[in-house]
């Protein structure tokens, strides 16, 4: 095993065990139980003594649980003598909430990262964080993966006969930058308006997408109101398809409905948060070799970001 160990919490087991076998290493053990009142029991089954050990938890819907459930888990590490203990987060949850938008609000993403180095975290591994300026709320390394590595594979081998890539808002104009320079393609933009929290009323469309295979991207999708509408937005301004691409499928409230029932031909997501339920329309593509990798690397203290160059 060297000198490294993988524990796996339980949001996400199905991720943490491809993880481990890209390493070629099994996890490590440890019991997870809960009390009758819903309280978190766990105990690590194995010495970490002088170990860099590394929790594969996304906290993901219930984010409560999981949340708790890594901060237990790190304390039990931490007093077990861990050297160091990096949270590989494939989901950073309560990232939406980082900056204050009203009076009166918490900045809920920096109140969990102070949570996490207070309990004994020393390093975090996530993949495509809401909001890039999270990074700046801890005071230990960040490894903010690009969730883009996943899909632009994929997206070539579709040989699409006139693809452009589409942002569903102004806020995610730099991700489909991104995209679209790594794929050579243009962009367009769909231009909202936002009424209320998860309710999105699609204006315009920024640039022509008569005849094109429109790939809309997005880091996450919690109801699929804004993707569905702006997909429908898209074809009614002559687009042939539309392919919508997110790293993180939250999928809560209506979306597998609206994703069934709409304008979207296909949805490519990741496992980052395992999926509720089934569709034909969806098309999932694994992390654990991305995040397996990275562990490696830093293990051995190799570059990580020329992963991606």
């Amino acid at each position: 095993m060297g000198d490294y160990m993988i524990f796996s919490g339980t949001a996400n087991p199905e991720l943490s065990q491809e993880i481990s076998e890209y390493l070629d290493i099994p996890l490590s053990a440890a019991t997870i139980n809960r009390f009758s009142d819903g309280e978190i029991n766990i105990q690590v089954a194995e010495s970490v003594r002088g170990k860099d050990v590394y929790i594969v938890q996304p906290t993901s819907a219930p984010a409560n649980s999981n949340l708790m459930e890594l901060l237990i888990m790190v304390d039990a590490l931490k007093r077990s003598s861990a050297k160091s203990i990096t949270a590989v987060l494939p989901y950073y949850g309560y990232a939406r909430q980082d900056r204050k938008a009203a009076p009166r609000v918490p900045i809920s993403a920096k109140l969990v990262a102070d949570m996490m180095e207070v309990a004994g975290v020393t390093r975090v591994v996530t993949i495509d964080l809401h909001a890039s300026q999270i990074q700046g709320f801890f005071n230990i390394p960040v490894d903010n993966l690009y969730g883009a590595a996943l899909f632009i594979d994929y997206i070539k081998e579709k040989n699409l006969p006139n693809p452009i890539i589409a942002s569903p808002d102004i806020g995610g104009v730099a991700r489909a930058r991104y995209f679209a320079e790594h794929l050579g393609l243009d962009m367009v933009i769909v231009d909202k308006r936002r009424e209320k929290a998860n309710e999105a009323e699609v204006m315009n469309i920024i640039g022509s997408v008569e005849g094109k295979d429109v790939i809309l991207i997005d880091d996450m999708i919690d109801t699929a109101g804004t993707m569905v509408k702006g997909a429908k937005a898209l074809k009614a301004n002559g687009a042939t398809s539309v392919m919508a691409c997110c790293t993180h499928p939250v999928l809560s409230g209506p979306a597998f409905e609206r994703i069934n029932s709409g304008e979207i031909d296909e949805l490519l997501v990741s496992n980052t948060i395992p999926l509720k339920e089934q569709s034909s329309k969806i098309k999932v593509l694994s992390t654990a070799s991305l995040l397996g990798e990275v562990i490696r690397r830093i293990n051995n203290n190799e570059s990580v970001n020329s992963l991606f160059n």
